[in-house]
């Protein structure tokens, strides 16, 4: 949730950030509005009260006439402020709905625009020439077919659509890359954490995940929870209505999760293999930290991911996501895209978003600060997911079927070479 008194002090920068992301600017008008109602109510409410409370000790003296005079007054006192409360209430019930619908102020130089209109900041490695190889890619699902690594057969039989069953080298991948990943992002000062996978109303909505995409979202509706689809709704909400210490720097925490999607409007799309899917397992990285660090911290998780992905081995670009493609929390986010060569195009495998104040203060989340407590930033980023494997199956497939296993992960996967099952 944005600030209220940034709307109020400057709604031109807030009109400026509706229209980068494609949306009306016309509810910052709104917001105005419904927040001077309720201003004007609750001083007129607070005018009518103090009058109501002296009035007790006024009648208490008063005789005949005069007293009931005074009484009539009392009555219609109690009425007058129960109307401006009542008044105040709806106001404020219409500012907050209408401020859940305004996304997080994007940050200058984030390019307007909608998923196409992103901006390319840095290729790292060059694609293989296949060709001048002498042999024609297999696509990752070809390839883990032929190792026995992934069975989506059986996967939508036992569960349906887009679920699968990763075993042997595909499971052994998967572990070996999550743990990679953990590991690192310990040396680097995260505390590890498993997190829940279910969450309440409360958590999800002020994570910023059933604002204009509750559709992605598992709910299970007889117990009132939500499946995640990162661990980043968990953590979150992990210090939600505390006040944390930030005196000794951020706070970094390395989740890891099961995650859920619905993966709702993706008919027809990505519908071979495990790139659009709807459970898989992640490493995310979660920070809070004071607003001032947020832009730094944003470019040390861009760092770590870099380092992951030099870790495995496959080219990829970093991309400047434009607004419109950012997720209502975010006022940043930039995209690792790893290649995919049977597609021959990049494919997104990390994002990391500056989320600045807006899940911190929906989730009160403060920090103690120079002038009282503060709303704290936070942030977010990938270290490693399931889908990391089709960029390594493909990347590092040979002639044969079989891949090389990226010399990072060797000690973890215990091979050197996944090898087709004959």
């Amino acid at each position: 949730m944005i600030d209220i008194k940034l709307l109020r002090d400057d709604p031109d920068l807030v009109r400026a950030s509706q229209r980068a992301r494609g949306e009306d600017d016309g509810v910052v008008d709104a917001i105005r509005a419904a927040d001077e109602r309720r201003r004007s109510s609750l001083t007129a409410f607070e005018r009518l009260r103090a009058e109501q409370k002296s009035m007790g000790k006024v009648v208490a003296r008063a005789q005949g006439e005069e007293k009931q005079a005074l009484l009539v007054r009392t009555k219609q006192l109690a009425a007058e402020v129960k109307g401006l409360q009542a008044a105040a209430d709806e106001a404020q019930a219409e500012l907050d709905t209408l401020l859940r619908t305004v996304g997080n102020v994007v940050e200058p130089g984030v390019p307007s625009g909608g998923e196409d209109d992103y901006t390319v900041l840095e290729t790292v490695g060059v694609p293989r020439d296949f060709a001048a190889e002498g042999f024609e890619p297999r696509d990752h699902l070809a390839l883990a077919e032929g190792l026995d690594a992934i069975d989506m057969e059986r996967g939508a039989k036992v569960a349906g659509a887009r679920f699968y069953f990763l075993k042997g080298a595909g499971a052994r991948l998967e572990m070996a890359l999550l743990g990679l990943a953990m590991q690192r992002a310990i040396a680097a000062g995260f505390v590890p954490m498993v997190t829940p996978t279910l969450v309440k109303t409360e958590v999800m909505a002020g994570a910023g995940f059933l604002d204009q995409h509750a559709d992605e979202v598992y709910r299970l509706e007889a117990d009132d929870l939500y499946l995640t689809g990162t661990s980043e709704v968990a953590l979150a909400g992990y210090h939600a209505d505390e006040v944390v210490d930030l005196s000794r720097g951020p706070i970094r925490y390395a989740g890891q999760s099961t995650c859920y999607r619905r993966e709702a409007g993706s008919y027809g799309k990505d519908t071979r293999g495990i790139i659009r899917v709807h459970q898989f397992n992640k490493i995310e990285m979660f920070v809070y930290c004071r607003p001032e660090d947020a832009t730094t911290e944003h470019q040390r998780l861009l760092d770590f991911e870099k380092e992951m992905l030099a870790a495995v081995d496959v080219p990829y670009r970093i991309i400047d996501t434009a607004a419109g493609d950012l997720g209502g929390p975010a006022a940043r986010k930039f995209d690792c895209e790893a290649w995919v060569p049977t597609q021959g195009r990049y494919r997104e495998l990390t994002s990391t978003s500056n989320c600045t104040t807006f899940q911190a203060r929906r989730l009160n989340t403060r920090f103690r600060g120079e002038a009282g407590n503060e709303v704290a930033a936070t942030l977010n980023g990938t270290l490693a997911t399931t889908r990391w494997i089709v960029a390594i199956l493909e990347n590092h497939q040979q002639a044969d079927g079989s891949v090389v296993v990226p010399e990072a992960l060797r000690p973890l996967v215990g091979l050197e070479v996944l090898t087709p099952v004959r």
